[in-house]
């Protein structure tokens, strides 16, 4: 059993806000609490919707399971943060990282410098993750029209462990917002509370 296991044991779920400089982490405020009030309702696991937000040098984010990273822009992380991020996720820490729109390339480029010996690799429709929960038969649904084409997800493998998922071209974390903020359809908050519950049950789980 892991470390992430062992502290589930004891404690509700909480999601980590990533702070980094460079870009607008804080956005949208409303869809972390928003979220994990929606997995408990759905899964019976119990959480606390309160947002904690940490950086990646803190000592503290060995004692949450689940890092959560968003924003429109650039990503600065320092050498110490990079090292804590390697840390974190070889010992059994989960990531989740959603382009907000302009993120990308900044995204990439940190963990490639982060994660030299592994790479992103983008998953198929039939992978655990969008089946654990909720059957999402077509895989990754796509909230949020930000680019052509069909929304992305991809895994960084750690010891074969899907240690970090990233979205692009979805937004699905824009879907988890209270709803006069973004005005999303119904069934679109929808596909994005479904798939938010298959990402932190697929965490939590695996």
């Amino acid at each position: 059993m892991n470390w992430v296991l062992s502290l589930l044991l004891v404690s509700q779920i909480q999601i980590v806000r990533v702070k980094y400089n460079g870009g607008d982490w804080y956005n949208d405020p409303s869809i972390i609490p928003n979220m994990l009030r929606e997995f408990q309702k759905r899964t019976g696991i119990e959480t606390s919707p309160r947002e904690v937000v940490l950086s990646l040098n803190s000592p503290e984010i060995f004692f949450y399971p689940f890092l959560f990273i968003t924003g429109h822009g650039k990503i600065n992380l320092s050498e110490e943060e990079i090292k804590n991020l390697r840390k974190y996720l070889y010992s059994g820490g989960f990531v989740y990282a959603d382009d907000d729109y302009g993120m990308d390339e900044y995204f990439r480029r940190l963990v490639a410098k982060a994660f030299p010996e592994s790479k992103l690799i983008l998953l198929p429709p039939d992978h655990e993750i969008y089946h654990c929960f909720y059957d999402l038969k077509n895989g990754l649904p796509k909230i949020h029209e930000h680019y052509r084409g069909p929304p992305e997800g991809y895994g960084l493998f750690i010891n074969s462990r899907l240690a970090l998922y990233y979205t692009y071209n979805s937004n699905i974390s824009d879907g988890w917002a209270d709803p006069d903020v973004h005005k999303d359809p119904p069934e679109k908050r929808e596909e994005a509370f479904k798939m938010g519950v298959n990402i932190i049950y697929y965490a939590i789980t695996h």
